[in-house]
């Protein structure tokens, strides 16, 4: 359905650090870097990220949340500790989600701007 999604943060630096080990985790890349503009996806920029004078300010009963495809616990995992060391925030951690299903393993982490990310696998029936 989407094409691309792009988000403002406060200050690129920090979120593209943040990003690069997130994203990464998820064998994600940065494949775009242009101006305070950097985009991250596996084959063709998906995930836009720049720079903007008025981010949406955060809030997290909005709902809104952007949940990303992994293609393992262990990229789960990776995803939600590189988050963390990288100036994320735990919004909760690696494991199965029984309330969506008994084969929902994801993990949530809020970024440096307050937008809440999640990464998640399909484990085998």
């Amino acid at each position: 359905m989407f094409d691309h999604i792009s988000i403002g943060v406060k200050n690129i630096e920090r979120s593209g650090a943040f990003y690069d080990a997130a994203l990464g985790a998820l064998g994600y890349e940065r494949l775009s870097s242009f101006g305070n503009t950097v985009g991250y996806g596996a084959e063709k920029p998906a995930f836009w990220v720049m720079e903007a004078e008025h981010p949406v300010p955060a809030d997290r009963e909005s709902g809104l949340h952007f949940c990303f495809t992994a293609t393992s616990e262990e990229a789960v995992n990776s995803f939600y500790a590189a988050g963390l060391a990288n100036g994320g925030e735990d919004n909760g951690p690696p494991g199965v989600r029984p309330e969506y299903s008994q084969f929902y393993y994801a993990a949530f982490v809020i970024d440096p701007d307050g937008y809440r990310l999640e990464a998640f696998f399909r484990k085998p029936e």
